[in-house]
C-alpha cells in the first residue's frame, strides 16, 4: 500500500473505533434499562413469563438477521451443536436467576457483582480453553475478586444471601461466554446468535405455561418495551463489533455498571456504600487491566505470527 494510502486509511480506523465504542456505550445502557424494567415487571409478574416474552422476539429477531445474512438453514447447522444448545440452556437460566434476584437485591448492587464476570472469564479459560494466563493477570484476577469480597461482605451481619444466586449467575455466564468463544471458532456469529434466541424460548416456553397470568395494558406495554431494548442492544452490540474488534471493546463494557448506578439512584432510590464503591472499583480496574494486558499479548502474538511469516530481508 502507497504512504498516501495509509495516510487516508489510518483516520478511517480511528473513526470506526469511535463508532465502534459510542455504539458499545449505547448498547449498555439499553442493557442496563432492560434489567431496570425486568425489577419493575418482577413486582406484578412470574419471572418465567418474562423470561419468556423475552425470548420469543429475541428468536424472532435472531431468525429475521439470520435469514438476512447467512440464511437460516446455514445457521442452524451447528458444527457444535451440543455446545450451543448447552450454552443457550445456560444464558436462559442464568437470565431467570437473574430476573428473580432483581426482586429481592438492588440494580446498582446485583451489577457491581456481576461486573467481575470477566475475572471468572479468565481464571475458567485456563481448563476450559488451554490459554495462557501469566502473572499480570493472575494477580489482577486476585485484586479483583478481592474487590468483590468488599462488595458483598461475607462477614457482616446485614449479608444478603441472594448473593450466592448472583454469584451463581456470574460463574454461568463466564461458562456461557467461554463456550460462546470456543464455538466461535468453528460456527458462524448467526449460528450462535440463532442458538441463544431458539432454545431460550424452547426452555423458558416448557416452564411459562405453569406460571402464566393475564396482563394489563401496563404490564403489556412494558413487555414489548423490554423485548425491544434486548433486540436494540443486540443489534448496536453487532454493530458496534463490526466496527471495532472485541479486544479494545472490552474495558468498556463496564458502562452498564454506570447507568445501572444512575439508574439505579434515580428510579429506585439506590445508593451504593463507600465501601460496595471501593469494591466495585477494584473489580472494574482489575477488569480494565485484563483487558489491557489481553490486548497486549493478542497484538504480540499476531506480531510475531508476521514476523514468522514474512522475516526480515538479510
Amino acid at each position: 500500500m502507497k504512504s498516501e494510502d495509509l495516510s487516508q486509511a489510518a483516520p478511517e480506523d480511528a473513526d470506526n473505533t469511535v463508532k465502534g465504542i459510542v455504539a458499545l456505550i449505547v448498547a449498555t445502557l439499553f442493557f442496563a434499562g432492560q434489567d431496570a424494567i425486568t425489577k419493575h415487571l418482577t413486582g406484578s409478574l412470574p419471572v418465567a413469563q418474562i423470561i419468556l416474552v423475552r425470548f420469543f422476539f429475541f428468536a424472532l429477531f435472531a431468525l429475521i438477521y439470520a435469514s438476512r445474512t447467512i440464511g437460516i438453514r446455514k445457521a442452524f447447522a451447528s458444527k457444535m451443536r451440543g455446545q450451543q444448545i448447552l450454552r443457550g440452556l445456560l444464558i436462559v437460566v442464568e437470565i431467570s436467576l437473574f430476573a428473580w434476584s432483581l426482586k429481592f437485591m438492588g440494580l446498582a448492587e446485583m451489577h457491581a457483582i456481576f461486573a467481575s464476570f470477566p475475572l471468572v472469564i479468565t481464571a475458567l479459560s485456563v481448563p476450559m480453553l488451554g490459554e495462557q494466563v501469566g502473572w499480570r493477570r493472575w494477580m489482577a484476577v486476585g485484586i479483583g475478586f478481592l474487590g468483590t469480597l468488599i462488595i458483598i461482605q461475607p462477614g457482616n451481619g446485614n449479608f444478603n444471601a441472594y448473593v450466592i444466586l448472583v454469584l451463581i449467575c456470574v460463574l454461568m455466564f463466564s461458562i456461557y461466554n467461554l463456550l460462546t468463544r470456543k464455538v466461535s471458532r468453528h460456527d458462524h456469529f448467526e449460528t450462535s446468535l440463532i442458538y441463544f434466541g431458539v432454545v431460550g424460548l424452547f426452555i423458558s416456553a416448557l416452564v411459562a405455561p405453569f406460571y402464566w397470568q393475564s396482563v394489563n395494558t401496563s404490564q403489556a406495554t412494558w413487555l414489548l418495551i423490554i423485548s425491544a431494548t434486548s433486540i436494540i442492544g443486540h443489534l448496536l452490540l453487532i454493530k458496534a463489533l463490526q466496527f471495532t474488534p472485541a479486544v479494545i471493546l472490552q474495558p468498556f463494557n463496564y458502562f452498564v455498571l454506570v447507568w445501572a448506578i444512575i439508574i439505579g439512584y434515580f428510579f429506585y432510590g439506590e445508593i451504593l456504600d463507600i465501601t460496595s464503591l471501593v469494591g466495585a472499583g477494584l473489580v472494574v480496574a482489575s477488569g480494565i487491566y485484563i483487558a489491557r494486558r489481553e490486548y497486549v499479548v493478542t497484538r504480540e502474538a499476531k506480531r510475531q505470527l508476521r514476523r514468522a511469516m514474512y522475516p526480515p530481508d538479510a
